[in-house]
């Protein structure tokens, strides 16, 4: 675990069911929530928000400024912490782009197959999203 944070600094620590990613400081996290980007800074209010996929960002501290691709899971903020909970982490350059287009194009099959069954459209839109922001992390292109 992190020592303890400076004034200022939140620890924060990036956790998949496999490794460890961070365990570190930083002075501001942009994370992906089902309901868009939100930004923690040291003092935040607690929150517990599902997460989306896209790039997990921290700025500053121990950490630096470092990216990581997530899908799926949890983060809690509290006003001195980050956890992440993901249940896929990489760092872009650990991405497969190949794989990520395979995966895409998959999304993209279950989507023209989707017919009329609304959770057929809900899955299809899930690996597609997931698909294109692990392309856009590995080419430097997410937003």
């Amino acid at each position: 675990m992190a020592d303890t944070p400076q004034s200022g600094l939140l620890t924060v620590r990036l956790v998949t069911p496999d490794r460890v990613l961070v365990d570190a400081t930083a002075e501001a996290v942009e994370l992906p929530s089902m309901s868009g980007y939100l930004e923690a800074l040291y003092g935040h209010a607690p929150l517990l928000a599902e997460l989306g996929a896209g790039e997990v960002r921290l700025h500053g501290g121990t950490s630096g400024d470092q990216k990581f691709f997530v899908a799926w899971g949890f983060v809690e903020v509290l006003p001195e912490r980050v956890t992440i909970l993901a249940e896929t982490a990489l760092h872009p350059n650990e991405i497969d782009v190949a794989e990520a287009r395979q995966e895409l194009a998959e999304g993209e099959k279950l989507w023209n197959e989707a017919g009329d069954d609304g959770e057929k459209y809900d899955e299809a839109n899930a690996v597609t999203r997931q698909a294109e922001e692990k392309i856009a992390s590995a080419e430097g292109k997410s937003t």
